[in-house]
């Protein structure tokens, strides 16, 4: 560590390092990537929701000029892609997923042939000749036909269209607790089906390098390590023989860190002809045919006593995961997750909860930024505000009696949260909006009749999911931990390298920080590498905000065993212990005489150049790597959003006036990313409380495939977002740091949506569903008459 703390990077706002390639230009994508000979793909995709392929004839495509091969799952041949969970038959039913359709198309959208050609407008043109015969089946579009009996099979083996059916926690006598409760609530909350949306659609080029005998695959992924195993089994190759590199990339949000069918029949096409294959996907099979999310459906009650603390929670959660389990996740990610982790921030003593995850003739579903969070946490939030109705109470008090507050605590969901500031960020939320004066202006609003509501949202995000945490799931492939090395050369300089991937997060940043403050070293000379699987060992990628809390750590560790071998060898050198030396601003010194120290150059010198001088019991070299796993339940960050929006009548437009928000994810390891998190996934979570939602007619035909049809907000909806810090440092992690990349977007719809019913609270009318739309607001502020009334 460096001897004088204001020297240290961590905790301060380092400048970007990735700015300057990325923001010039020089940065380099997927797309950018040109190799002679170079083939491009696309997909022929199915037309219809449901239904068996009687024929599919290409040979109008092989005649297309400019058209070099096209192909079927029958001239690939290629394995599945089959996500499993370690549960029996009535919990878990696994959905074999093709590379291409076989015999049946399961979503408007799925890829059934790939066609190949020199450039991508003549892939183009080749779909066009492409001529597939269907014989349709009935498509099942909604929770409603998936649940109903005797309703056709989207499977035939997931019997009443249901891949997931659990039931983890019923506290003994929770019906009792119901039936003598003071006060009961129910809600019935649905959050409308998205797209991840990232700047930078999915992609890949394919090619085999002939000398090395390995198939290189260039793709945006933030699972590059899972890309390389359910390829190599897809294809039929040793895993060595399958390099996966992971490029500049715009944007995840979880998208990409399933693996996609394209990409793998895209390296199978670049195989058969010898040749280098590109496939960018465009955006309307990205908002159509892609992984989407969130279509999610809680039916939920919680019991109350007099004075508005919480006795039981009960809820139903219904998840739509579309026509396919997700690779690796399966479609257990959505109800398991919101089934262990929804009573959240409050003391909840009962709990009972059914968590089920059905299959639909939609696109399949993947993770999304916060994955289920952002529902439960309003569905939480919708009880919290109808008991505070029931009871009397104001909103804030009735959350204040129900946090956390002692920690570590052990919920009913057998969860131990470890420290956080629950009840510290939902009084200092409340605070900053009266003390900007919005309670005031809200009176007075409402003596003009305006509508203004004000609304808020508590939660945590549970971050730095270890092994045993994903274990308990029972995926049979269990991610957790993570595994770094860093690697000093003769000048001094180091390199990281880290199995997280950034795609977006400024990791060339951050991890940089944390190894030049660990060696005390100028950050200049510290260089990040991340996303090649031939380079790095093995990584779980970047998801559920682990970088930082795991990877982070693991780059701490290693950096750390590092210096520790400095220190060895500068000790060896004086013939001190290790322990009277410390690291400071690129040399080790003496502790009993500061004025001696030897720098890092000359000491890598030894190490490398005259290894003879070492002492027997130290390798020749400078490289240390670490492994960091979080073994109990994983670390939680938390936050409170303060919104205010006023509702317009002519319109039923919702203009948001003021967004505040107070979070605490530990150690904040550069302020201005974690701020920059924090905002952009703010506006996600808006865009989904407001904007966003892809439905589907009849027959299973989506209803957005361009930003005409699909509504995403501009900078003029997104508003200035008031940002407070509160810091309770992480036991767990090697860094302090919690994760800090999902809560934006988790607190959003809840906030939003409890201000826009603040603001209709004189109109008798409540929402909970999302998005709001325009209309709904419109309907709820007209006067009825008595005969309109339902």
């Amino acid at each position: 560590m460096t001897s004088a703390k204001d020297d240290r990077l961590v905790g301060r706002s380092v400048a970007r390092r990735e700015d300057p390639r990325l923001l010039s230009g020089r940065g380099r994508f997927v797309d950018d990537i040109e190799l002679p000979g170079m083939l491009h793909a696309q997909f022929v995709r199915s037309t219809v929701a449901h239904g068996t392929i009687s024929e599919i004839d290409l040979t109008g495509v092989r005649q297309v000029p400019g058209v070099v091969a096209a192909f079927t799952a029958a001239d690939l041949e290629l394995g599945d892609i089959t996500a499993q969970l370690d549960r029996p038959p009535s919990e878990f039913v696994p959905t074999a997923m093709p590379v291409l359709a076989r015999d049946r198309v399961r979503y408007v959208g799925e890829p059934v042939a790939v066609v190949v050609a020199r450039d991508p407008y003549l892939a183009e043109d080749g779909l066009e000749a492409a001529k597939v015969t269907y014989a349709p089946l009935p498509p099942i579009t909604c929770e409603e036909q998936a649940l109903a009996p005797g309703a056709p099979r989207v499977h035939a083996e997931a019997a009443g269209n249901t891949l997931v059916d659990v039931g983890l926690f019923a506290t003994e006598g929770i019906d009792e607790i119901f039936d003598q409760a003071p006060c009961v609530v129910h809600v019935d909350v649905r959050t409308g089906r998205q797209n991840a949306l990232p700047l930078e659609t999915r992609g890949a080029v394919a090619q085999w390098d002939a000398r090395e005998e390995q198939l290189v695959l260039h793709t945006c992924t933030q699972t590059p390590h899972q890309v390389r195993t359910a390829a190599s089994r897809c294809l039929r190759l040793d895993e060595r023989a399958v390099r996966v590199i992971v490029p500049d990339m715009g944007g995840g949000f979880g998208l990409k860190c399933v693996v996609g069918r394209e990409e793998i029949a895209a390296a199978a096409a670049a195989l058969r002809l010898g040749r280098p294959v590109k496939w960018i996907e465009d955006r309307k099979d990205a908002l159509s045919a892609s992984f989407l999310a969130r279509e999610q459906h809680y039916t939920a009650r919680a019991a109350f006593d007099a004075d508005g603390r919480i006795l039981g929670l009960d809820a139903d959660v219904v998840c739509d995961m579309g026509a396919y389990s997700c690779y690796p996740f399966t479609a257990g990610i959505e109800p398991l997750m919101a089934s262990a982790e929804m009573p959240g921030v409050y003391k909840v003593p009962a709990y009972r909860v059914r968590g089920r995850a059905i299959t639909t003739n939609k696109a399949p579903t993947a993770p999304y930024r916060g994955v289920s969070r952002p529902s439960y946490v309003m569905a939480m939030e919708r009880l919290m505000e109808r008991a505070a109705r029931e009871l009397r109470l104001d909103p804030v008090e009735i959350r204040r009696r129900n946090v956390i507050t002692d920690f570590p605590y052990t919920g009913v969901n057998n969860i131990t949260y470890d420290p956080g500031s629950y009840l510290e960020s939902l009084d200092l939320c409340e605070r900053v909006l009266r003390e900007a004066g919005w309670y005031d202006r809200q009176a007075a609003a409402t003596a003009e009749g305006r509508h203004i509501g004000i609304g808020y949202s508590c939660f945590s995000e549970r971050t730095g999911y270890g092994s045993a945490a994903f274990a308990q799931r029972k995926m049979e492939v269990v991610p957790g931990f993570d595994l770094a090395e860093v690697r000093m050369d003769t000048s001094g300089a180091v390199t990281a390298t880290t199995g997280t991937i950034s795609h977006g997060q400024s990791h060339e940043t951050t991890m940089a920080q944390i190894v030049a403050d660990t060696l005390g070293l100028d950050i200049a000379k510290v260089k990040l590498h991340q996303g090649d699987t031939d380079r790095i060992t093995y990584g779980w990628g970047t998801f559920a905000s682990r970088s930082i809390a795991v990877g982070g750590s693991a780059v701490r560790l290693a950096a750390g065993r590092l210096g520790d071998k400095l220190r060895a060898i500068a000790a060896a050198e004086w013939g001190i212990p290790p322990e009277d030396t410390e690291l400071d601003r690129g040399r080790v010194r003496r502790r009993d005489d500061p004025d001696v120290a030897l720098t890092y150059e000359r000491l890598a010198d030894t190490a490398y150049l005259k290894s003879h001088l070492l002492p027997k019991d130290i390798d020749p070299g400078l490289t240390a790597t670490a492994v960091f796993d979080v073994h109990n339940d994983g670390t939680f960050s938390n936050a409170t959003h303060g919104v205010v929006v006023e509702l317009h009548e002519g319109t039923g437009q919702v203009e948001i006036l003021a967004y505040f928000c107070v979070e605490d994810c530990g150690v904040a390891v550069n302020p201005q990313v974690v701020e920059g998190q924090c905002r952009g996934g703010i506006a996600q979570g808006i865009s989904g409380a407001l904007f966003e939602q892809i439905t589907y007619d009849a027959q299973g035909e989506p209803s957005a495939t361009s930003f005409m049809d699909y509504k995403v907000p501009t900078a003029h909806e997104i508003p200035e977002v008031v940002i407070h810090h509160l810091e309770t440092p992480c036991a767990f992690t090697a860094t302090g740091a919690k994760g800090a990349g999902e809560g934006g977007t988790i607190g959003g719809p809840a906030a939003v949506l409890n201000a826009v019913n603040d603001a209709l609270r004189l109109t008798g009318v409540e929402l909970d569903d999302t998005p709001i739309t325009p209309e709904t607001v419109h309907r709820a502020l007209t006067p009825r008459t008595p005969e309109q009334t339902p």
